[in-house]
């Protein structure tokens, strides 16, 4: 009899468990860095797989996370003694990323919980990580909350609050404006469906970053070969320099 009860519990379990999944596409998934490059608009979109009716209560809510590649930064303090500006105390943010944009359907708080927030690492705060600062340094948070914020006048890091446009708790969609100075690389886009603030289903996918063309063998060269792009470029300024001095020359005389 138990055996029985307990077969038909798991029977109507998937009646009451309504499992939503992200179907996701982007407008690009490829970004190229050119010499004339200005920056870039990826329009991404999406909708919600079901298998059962929206579920009832508290409405679906989208988040979605762009992220850069992560690299240690080295912030240091400055502090004015004897009337100039010296660097005192220095920490090594273990992880920070390149450039991170976050855009949300409903405010940041009422998306997605703080508990969630934590273990999703969502919010800009929590995708850096900052773990090896020494004991004696006072304030070693406020190194990190300087990465932010440097970045954020850069327009390198930002929160985008309702600018999710959700219809009918099915389809979603959004831009991420991603700057000039981009850093090449792969990066990472998130994408979260909370029903009250609690994560329910999350996808991840990539956007590859790359320079092209005349850029991509500059780029190259200094990194494998950095004394021939050295003298390569010696000569292009002694060329430079020679040849404007040859115009003003014939300016003058003229």
């Amino acid at each position: 009899m138990l055996r029985l009860i307990a077969a038909l519990c798991l029977v109507a379990l998937p009646a009451f468990a309504v499992e939503e999944q992200v179907v996701l596409g982007l407008s690009q998934d490829r970004v190229a860095i050119t010499a004339d490059f200005n920056g870039s608009e990826i329009l991404i979109f999406g909708a919600v797989k079901r298998e059962a009716p929206i579920p009832e209560g508290d409405p679906l809510e989208v988040i979605v996370a762009v992220s850069g590649p992560s690299e240690p930064v080295l912030v240091r303090r400055k502090e004015k003694k004897f009337g100039i500006w010296v660097n005192t105390d220095s920490v090594l943010v273990d992880s920070a990323p390149s450039f991170y944009a976050v855009a949300t359907s409903a405010p940041f708080k009422e998306a997605i919980t703080d508990t969630e927030d934590l273990r999703h690492r969502v919010s800009i705060e929590r995708a850096i990580r900052s773990v090896g600062a020494a004991m004696h340094i006072r304030g070693a948070q406020s190194f990190a909350n300087a990465v932010v914020r440097i970045r954020e006048n850069a327009r390198l890091y930002s929160i985008r609050e309702n600018t999710v446009a959700v219809d009918e708790q099915t389809l979603f969609r959004t831009s991420i404006e991603m700057p000039a100075d981009l850093t090449e690389g792969e990066y990472s886009a998130r994408i979260f469906l909370t029903r009250g603030g609690m994560v329910v289903s999350d996808f991840t996918t990539s956007i590859d970053v790359r320079k092209v063309g005349l850029e991509r063998i500059l780029y190259t060269m200094s990194r494998q070969q950095p004394i021939l792009y050295g003298l390569m470029s010696l000569a292009i300024a002694i060329a430079a320099g020679w040849g404007a001095s040859a115009a003003f020359r014939l300016i003058r005389n003229n």
